[in-house]
């Protein structure tokens, strides 16, 4: 693909919104053909910019043809080609769940949507730290639409609590790009990777201030304990379509980590060398462990859901703790097949809601309850990592990398036993549902929306396809995670970037 392709991710669900809200606000109908056909064209376009990075070249594009790193930049390399390559799988199937059901329970679900996708895909793609935080307010606007969308006291509650950790975390952001900028004098990831290291030893402190000041931010954004609070209330609100696209907002802020600390503060960045490496495996194992104690207390299957995705949190932001080729292999296998795992999740909680009735009887399928609970158990063995899916393989492989890290004992222990009680919590609220039923009765037909129940085997298809190409999968994680780790490729491809042709192309 040639450059003027990278903008494209940006471009299309900027554009499908504008036109949703502009010229489709009234005509649902059309809004949602738009909407889908949308979600497919970038997920086309992800599967294609995938396939050029594949070989390891890394691509940046400057808009307005200012060279780096004086304009706005776009780079892709793999690690953001694996990540639009989730997004637009996320969105495709996210968007069909929807259609029927949730969407029509308020106005411009679809709009939002897309905005929501903007900001995710950008993201993933921009070189720069201030554009980071542009997009990641692109996310906190339309997750908030988002998550409102229905209405209810229950998600306007939830909705203040979630907007305001989000304004501290945008002022904190603030303050840290401030601080990076007034030590080094650009903003730009590449360049900041190779003067980070030359910076005087009487700024040092200040630039760390920065960094760790990053650091909490996205912490906010991964869920990591004692920042977590806002997700349980906030996904488990809010509507099963829109939780389901949430799953990937919190690998968003640890994707921020891997790229901001390997890049900018990894091995290469002389006294600031490593910075959040020992905050990460600390604050992981704290996640893991109180993530999954909350899991245990959970008493329906959304807030197990949601409580179960900040204990997964916990064991990627281990393996990311890591710093090794092997640990952000694993991590990188882990976030992808457990942002999939969570979707399914979300989709089923909803199936399994009483609200998930409003769609047409031709848009509804009975079921047996069993179907469901074959689902359920498929999804929550992928979860807590129970062989042979890809859950058991992602944790195998994370605990395979910590055998070389000083703290192996306590991880092994930590990933092991939090496993366990993750098998009671999802057994005994399994039990709960399908078995004995809510007053002590067999599994009933159940009436579900027929596109959200057929996008949830999609899913669960998916989770399926990475347990069985395991191999291939990692072969390729393990060359995303040995780019990451030689950032000097990186910095060489951004800042010596030719300018796209006029015209395009």
């Amino acid at each position: 693909m040639t450059h003027s392709w990278i903008v494209m991710p940006l471009v299309i669900p900027a554009m499908t919104a504008a036109v949703l809200v502009l010229a489709l606000r009234h005509t649902l109908q059309g809004q949602r053909i738009i909407s889908v056909v949308s979600a497919a064209i970038q997920f086309a376009v992800a599967i294609g910019l995938y396939a050029s990075a594949a070989d390891g070249s890394i691509s940046a594009y400057l808009l307005g043809d200012w060279p780096a790193p004086f304009g706005i930049i776009l780079v892709l390399d793999r690690l953001a080609a694996t990540m639009l390559v989730l997004s637009g799988l996320l969105g495709l199937t996210v968007v069909t769940a929807a259609i029927g059901e949730w969407d029509q329970r308020g106005r411009h679900f679809h709009a939002l949507f897309q905005f929501q996708l903007l900001g995710i895909n950008g993201a993933f793609l921009t070189g720069d730290l201030f554009n980071l935080f542009v997009f990641f307010e692109v996310l906190l606007i339309a997750s908030y639409g988002l998550m409102l969308h229905g209405g209810g006291t229950a998600r306007m509650k939830a909705g203040f609590h979630y907007v305001a950790i989000n304004l501290i975390g945008s002022t904190v952001f603030l303050f840290a790009v401030g601080i990076i900028y007034a030590v080094v004098g650009t903003l730009n990831m590449a360049d900041l990777a190779a003067k980070v290291p030359q910076v005087s030893e009487s700024n040092v402190g200040l630039l760390a201030t920065g960094a760790l000041l990053l650091l909490t931010v996205f912490a906010i954004k991964s869920a990591m304990v004692p920042l977590h609070w806002w997700l349980p209330p906030t996904y488990g609100s809010t509507s099963p379509p829109a939780a389901a696209l949430f799953a990937i907002m919190t690998k968003v802020g640890a994707y921020s980590i891997i790229r901001v600390y390997t890049l900018i503060f990894g091995a290469e960045a002389g006294p600031l060398a490593d910075i959040a490496a020992p905050w990460l495996v600390p604050a992981g194992l704290l996640t893991l462990v109180l993530g999954t104690i909350a899991a245990l207390a959970a008493r329906s299957v959304l807030n197990l859901v949601c409580y179960a995705l900040v204990a997964s949190m916990g064991t990627l932001l281990i393996a990311i703790g890591l710093s090794s080729e092997a640990g952000l292999a694993a991590a990188l296998y882990y976030a992808v097949q457990s942002t999939v795992v969570f979707s399914g999740l979300f989709l089923l909680a909803g199936l399994l809601s009483r609200d998930a009735n409003a769609t047409a009887p031709a848009q509804r399928l009975r079921l047996n309850g069993n179907v469901l609970a074959a689902c359920y158990l498929l999804l929550a063995m992928a979860m807590i990592g129970l062989p042979p899916l890809a859950g058991f393989l992602g944790k195998l492989l994370i605990l395979d990398a910590a055998r070389a890290d000083s703290q192996v004992v306590i991880i092994w222990t930590a990933i092991l036993v939090t496993s366990l009680i993750l098998l009671v919590s999802f057994a005994r609220t399994g039990i709960r549902m399908f078995w004995t039923g809510p007053e002590g009765k067999t599994p009933e037909i159940r009436s579900v929306p027929k596109r959200a129940f057929q996008m949830m085997m999609v899913l669960i298809a998916v989770v399926a396809a990475l347990s069985l190409m395991a191999g291939p999968v990692m072969t390729n994680m393990a060359a995303t995670a040995e780019q990451l780790m030689a950032p000097k490729t990186y910095i060489g491809s951004v800042l010596k970037s030719p300018a796209p042709p006029q015209g395009g192309g």
